[in-house]
């Protein structure tokens, strides 16, 4: 086994929070093992000063590290599964899925107001367009503004007054300690998660089994796996990018998953929202059947809609 191991990471504190995750969880599996890690810069973290939706594409936060992997800089990455684009760069696998933290969406707000009780015209603050649908089509009469930057930056727009709110991820929140600043957890039932959250993802180059294999060892764990298999079985199926409000949010009840997923426009107008079941062996397949439903229902039209396309 080799005795030194280099990681590719973002910088952001969350990033890092999850790379050193790792890091520990793998020396701990093989004590002595020198592990490091390599910071990339990646395109989504380059451009702060537009929302996602308008800087397109899929990968925003993963292509430049998947590439250190291809060019050998680094042995593995550690991701957040929910930037994962559903196909993995040609030359790579995802060794290891760890276990999930709290996958649903939280409400920061100033003075703990929950959504419910926000003042109409209130501005609530959300990097992501399938957040900003499912609260539009919840509060309509609330005022959604862009939300870029890291954690500690969203949650200084609501102390300092130019936010009322902001949607963010519950899991970010409470691996760096802020699970104080959450004002409501929003539950799946109302605000689908995206597909992955709350999951890391340990990816690696497909000819390395050596390090897959300790990779595995060390991190994974099934159950989040086999959850995640489904949301992504179904968002291979979509095939949606930033421009469309995608999510899909999957739960175990011994050997049965239960599928909960939607796509929608950005606005809220429109969402089209399917569920199913079935044994979690199946995980994948569970997934892309439901979005097969989804499009059979219109989803196929929204994401025309979403991409330019000719009209139905």
């Amino acid at each position: 086994m080799k005795d030194r191991l280099v990681i590719a990471t973002r910088g952001s504190e969350l990033a890092l929070w999850q790379a050193n995750h790792v890091r520990d969880r793998l020396v701990a599996a093989a004590p002595g093992l020198a592990v490091e890690l390599l910071v990339i810069k990646t395109t989504g973290d380059r451009i702060v000063d537009r929302p996602l939706s308008q800087v397109g594409g899929k990968g925003l936060f993963v292509k430049e590290i998947e590439q250190a992997l291809l060019d050998g800089q680094a042995d593995l990455a550690v991701h957040s599964m929910k930037d994962v684009p559903a196909e993995l760069a040609p030359g790579l696998a995802m060794a290891a899925t760890s276990e999930r933290e709290d996958p649903r969406d939280a409400l920061v707000s100033r003075g703990g107001v929950a959504l419910a009780a926000l003042p109409a015209g209130a501005r609530v603050g959300t990097s992501s367009l399938r957040r900003a649908c499912q609260v539009r089509a919840l509060r309509p009469d609330l005022d959604l503004v862009p939300l870029r930057g890291n954690v500690p930056t969203r949650m200084g727009k609501v102390d300092s007054g130019e936010l009322d709110a902001a949607v963010l991820a519950a899991a970010g929140l409470r691996r760096l300690g802020h699970a104080g600043r959450i004002a409501e957890l929003l539950e799946p039932d109302a605000c689908v998660p995206a597909a992955g959250q709350g999951a890391l993802g340990v990816e690696t180059r497909a000819d390395d089994a050596e390090v897959a294999g300790l990779v595995r060892r060390a991190v994974h764990h099934e159950d989040t796996d086999r959850r995640v298999a489904a949301e992504r079985g179904f968002l291979a199926v979509l095939g949606g990018g930033c421009q469309t409000p995608i999510a899909a949010h999957a739960r175990l009840a011994g050997d049965e998953l239960h599928l909960v997923a939607l796509v929608g426009r950005p606005d809220g107008t429109e969402i089209i929202r399917g569920e199913r079941r079935g044994p979690a062996a199946g995980a994948a397949a569970i997934g892309r059947a439901l979005g097969e439903e989804l499009i059979a229902r219109g989803a196929d039209r929204i994401l025309r809609d979403a991409a330019g396309g000719p009209p139905a």
